[in-house]
Parts: structure tokens; C-alpha cells; sequence
């Protein structure tokens, strides 16, 4: 999965979209999944990844990112729900569950 350049889409749980292209997915996950680049994504917690595609050449994953963005939401939808019909989180095993519920310190 590491190897060569991946197309990705993460999705927040209210399914706003976020496409992007990256070299190391688990580690741009990571940072969406800690909010680590202010913006859109993280404005709008989108951390989970619905679905990516990997190419040996960087410039066919950007290309398919151009594509995929000139999408109407209906069809990037059709695209994620054809391979992911619930929209889990494909790198959920990849890190710590979140909390259920948020942590107080006690005193």
C-alpha cells in the first residue's frame, strides 16, 4: 500500500468529502486524523477514510484526483458507496480507537 502515490478520499461522520493525493497514506491519515493541517478537513473533522486508489505514477494519482474533484457529489458518492456501501473507516486497525466519550482529568 505504501509503495508509489495514493488518490484518497476521507469523509467526516456526517459524510462531507475531502479528496487528496499523497505518497505515504497512512501517515497523511494520521495527520487528518489529528487535525495537524488547519483548513477544510479539519474544520469539518474529516478523518476517516472511505476510499483510496494507489499508483505506481504520481502523476495518473493526481490526474485521477483532478478527475474525481470535477465530479458532481451524486457520482463521487456512487464511487465510494460501489467499493464501501456503509462508508467505514478503511483505516480504522491503523491507530488507537478514539475515546467514546470525552476525557476529564480528574483532579
Amino acid at each position: 500500500m505504501e509503495r508509489g502515490t495514493s488518490f484518497y478520499i476521507v469523509a467526516s461522520r456526517s459524510r462531507t468529502v475531502y479528496i487528496g493525493v499523497t505518497r505515504s497514506l497512512k501517515k497523511r491519515i494520521r495527520e487528518h486524523r489529528e487535525g495537524r493541517n488547519p483548513g477544510f478537513a479539519t474544520r469539518y473533522r474529516i478523518h476517516r477514510l472511505v476510499y483510496f486508489e494507489t499508483y505506481r505514477d504520481a502523476g495518473a494519482a493526481i490526474n485521477r484526483e483532478k478527475e474525481i474533484k470535477g465530479w458532481r457529489r451524486e457520482r463521487k458518492v456512487a464511487l465510494i458507496e460501489e467499493r464501501n456501501p456503509t462508508w467505514a473507516d478503511l483505516a480504522e486497525a491503523w491507530f488507537e480507537p478514539y475515546p467514546s466519550k470525552k476525557q476529564i482529568p480528574h483532579p
